[in-house]
């Protein structure tokens, strides 16, 4: 029997998002019912529902940082039980046979993986919504398990804004003398402050604005640099073994190219599309510098980064609002009016 959900959907580029009823699948025998406790709100959800990238279809009812309680378990399910506090962050499924899935590595999924929202199931070819909703059925393979004690709705950004900066810490192999410099101080900047830090890195924000130093301490930060600074920048040339840029829009990467240390690495997080101007190449042939990209983190690296928040009571920083209240938010989201994330609390369903 399928399930009867309430969410909020839009139903085209222009329209704003609006109470919707929909049916989820019926259980599978390895599925997991998960009553929506919180759901944090992402840049991502803003471009999806207005069609930024192009390929959205409608009603789609956004909200991939999804924070619930198990209701119920299929039979083929020993991981989880019901009044499990769980998680389910960008993606729902993968073929789990190609190279990269079986490596762990589920987001670079050769036959694409399938997304929380916005997509198809491979199975039963429904359309998946996401987290703006009161409930929500996933194969126990892409449930997590939150650890106990940690803030649940603090830890819904932790399924996007949190392993996407992660996982290319991990990558690099970040840790105890690693010099690390994050470009933007937004909601996936926040984060790796936070988690580059904990890693016992030494972390340094690149921003354009001033006021940014205390909250930049705060948050994890041990120095912070002017980029619009000519000094500042001359003094930190050579400087960082990895640069995680969070920028979420068209900006020129060749200002901070000389900053990466000998084989340091730039890596994008944060824009998805073409750069303009042209990269520069000198500092990177002379350097064996990088620039990379690097998307959201397989399952089991999703598990260990929920796992390390939990030993050291890492969450995002929050402003919880009303579900009726997401046009607004979305709009104060463009004016960068919130640190650092949005959640809805979805008990404002029920209201």
């Amino acid at each position: 029997m399928t399930i009867n959900v309430l969410g909020y959907a839009t139903h085209s580029p222009i329209d704003d998002l609006a109470p919707y009823r929909f049916e989820r699948r019926e259980p599978r025998a390895d599925d997991v019912v998960v009553e929506i406790l919180y759901c944090g709100v992402c840049h991502t959800d803003l471009h999806m529902t207005r069609n930024d990238w192009g390929w959205s279809f409608y009603p789609l009812v956004p909200g991939h940082e999804i924070i619930g309680r198990v209701i119920s378990v299929g039979p083929n399910v020993t991981r989880f039980k019901a009044g499990d506090p769980v998680g389910i962050g960008c993606m729902v499924d993968s073929c789990q046979h190609c190279k990269a899935c079986e490596q762990g590595l589920e987001q670079y999924c050769e036959e694409g993986h399938t997304l929380t929202y916005n997509a198809y199931d491979r199975h039963d070819h429904r359309p998946t919504f996401g987290g703006y909703s009161e409930k929500i059925v996933v194969s126990d393979k892409f449930v997590l398990k939150v650890p106990d004690g940690l803030d649940l709705a603090g830890a819904a950004p932790l399924l996007c804004a949190g392993i996407t900066t992660w996982s290319p810490l991990r990558h690099w192999k970040i840790g105890k003398g690693s010099q690390v410099a994050v470009i933007g101080l937004g909601g996936l900047g926040h984060m790796a402050l936070k988690l580059a830090s904990a890693l016992d890195a030494d972390v340094t924000l690149f921003t354009r604005s001033p006021g940014k130093e205390q909250d930049a301490r705060r948050l994890g930060a041990d120095s912070i640099v002017l980029s619009t600074d000519e000094g500042q920048m001359t003094a930190v040339k050579g400087q960082f073994d990895l640069i995680i840029d969070t920028v979420p829009y068209v900006h020129n990467l060749n200002p901070y190219l000389p900053t990466l240390s000998l084989n340091g690495t730039l890596v994008l997080v944060g824009y998805l599309g073409n750069l303009d101007p042209l990269l520069s190449t000198i500092p990177l042939l002379l350097g064996r510098k990088s620039v990379a990209g690097s998307a959201i983190g397989g399952i089991a690296e999703t598990q260990e980064m929920l796992d390390f928040c939990g030993k050291h009571d890492i969450t995002s920083d929050i402003e919880v609002i009303q579900i009726q209240d997401i046009n607004r938010a979305y709009e104060r989201m463009i004016k960068s009016d919130v640190k650092y994330r949005f959640v809805i609390d979805l008990a404002s369903l029920k209201t």
